[in-house]
């Protein structure tokens, strides 16, 4: 990329886009997730008319936003960027969920654990501490007191965060989007197709607006080739559901956290028996390359055997509990897993927002207003979100 040049367009981009346009600007936002559905909405708090389109609607089937649950936590080793945008976007959850006629947050806490000190746990303590969140430590004897369904053989200690817990995914953003119309934002299905500076075809229809901006997850490559198709890798993850033992609520959230077991090199994850749906348990492993228009969403005879296994070692009362559900969902993860929330290099007005990177869902209100502040005000977020941060080698590094 040329650097001088990029310098040149950042510098004249950043203008604030109320001050250019000295009226009430019109933005347009491409895809209604997570990400999508709150930038629509912090725009429109601030005042710009939007229109929020999707070629499928809010937290769809193939989206990343779609599916049961995602995880909300504080718990991010060094990156205490995130802890703050987490323990940030999780007020609006919670306000969210307070007026919802379902609940869109369960405060069930988070437990990770470990089979020794690492530095990622060293770092989440110190960060907890820094902030003032609560964070409790517990040696392997409290834990297996305290929650008896998990055999926590070779686990050293764990971390448990009270406040955070379990995000119902699909029916938080529909709740967002629903609000943002319900407040006079405007929603369209329809399939967009990006033409350059500050202009789009939805459905065939061209569309100029004063900022647009594309937050596609898995979509962005495939709309920016050029540009985003070698920083962006699409992976299939496997998702499972038990049903837990009849007549038993030791797998109810009121009983069970949301979990993580940091043990053994892989890492897996899930929750208790969340609105009745079953104990959720996935591996947080990057997968194979996929496509989200194309891609096979049947989970794979490896994966079951993979998650039935991890299940009867960590939850021996699950280990003959039937599968009820099974789900194929992907990440689009950035080089190393950070977020993007940057200008387009080339094209005036048009704005990129995605690199959830498997993480991303519980920032969605944070990452929205910082892409609102970006849009209206010509505020650039941290450095670490920008574009030319994102290079073309896989390695993760955000967990």
């Amino acid at each position: 990329m040329d650097t001088t040049r990029r310098t040149v367009l950042t510098a004249a981009a950043a203008a604030p886009l109320i001050a250019c346009t000295g009226a009430q600007p019109r933005v347009i936002v491409v895809g209604a997730g997570v990400f999508g559905a709150w930038t629509a909405e912090h725009l429109r708090r601030a005042g710009a008319r939007v229109l929020l389109a999707d070629q499928m609607g809010p937290a769809n089937a193939r989206a990343s936003s779609g599916g049961e649950s995602r995880m909300t936590r504080g718990t991010y080793g060094r990156d205490e960027i995130y802890t703050r945008m987490a323990l940030d976007s999780l007020a609006e959850w919670k306000r969210l969920s307070d007026r919802a006629s379902l609940p869109l947050f369960h405060r069930a806490g988070v437990l990770f654990f470990f089979d020794r000190m690492v530095d990622y746990a060293r770092q989440s303590i110190d960060v907890h501490r820094r902030l003032g969140l609560p964070l409790e430590q517990l040696d392997n004897a409290a834990l297996r007191r305290r929650w008896p369904q998990i055999d926590f053989d070779g686990v050293e200690f764990g971390l448990f965060e009270p406040e955070f817990g379990a995000l119902m995914a699909r029916r938080a953003v529909e709740e967002v989007a629903a609000r943002f119309v319900r407040q006079g934002g405007e929603h369209r299905l329809a399939r967009a197709e990006p033409v350059g500076a500050n202009t789009v075809r939805l459905d065939g229809e061209t569309e100029t607006a004063d900022a647009i901006v594309y937050a596609c997850g898995p979509w962005l490559p495939k709309l920016f080739p050029d540009l985003l198709g070698e920083r962006i890798f699409v992976t299939r993850q496997e998702v499972a559901f038990i049903a837990p033992p009849d007549g038993d609520d030791s797998f109810e959230p009121s009983q069970l956290p949301g979990w993580a077991d940091f043990n053994g090199g892989d890492l897996y994850y899930g929750f208790p028996n969340l609105e009745g749906r079953g104990f959720k348990i996935a591996r947080d492993r990057h997968g194979a390359p996929f496509d989200p228009d194309t891609g096979d969403r049947r989970v794979s005879t490896e994966g079951q055997a993979l998650l039935r296994a991890f299940a009867a070692r960590r939850f021996p009362a699950l280990a003959e509990r039937p599968f009820t559900e099974f789900r194929v969902c992907q990440y689009e993860n950035s080089s190393n897993g950070d977020l993007l929330i940057d200008r387009h290099p080339t094209d005036a007005g048009v704005f990129l927002l995605g690199c959830g990177s498997g993480h991303g869902f519980k920032h969605g209100p944070e990452a929205g207003r910082l892409m609102a502040r970006l849009v209206l005000d010509g505020e650039a977020p941290d450095a670490r979100f920008a574009l030319a941060s994102k290079g073309a080698v896989h390695r993760r590094e955000v967990l």
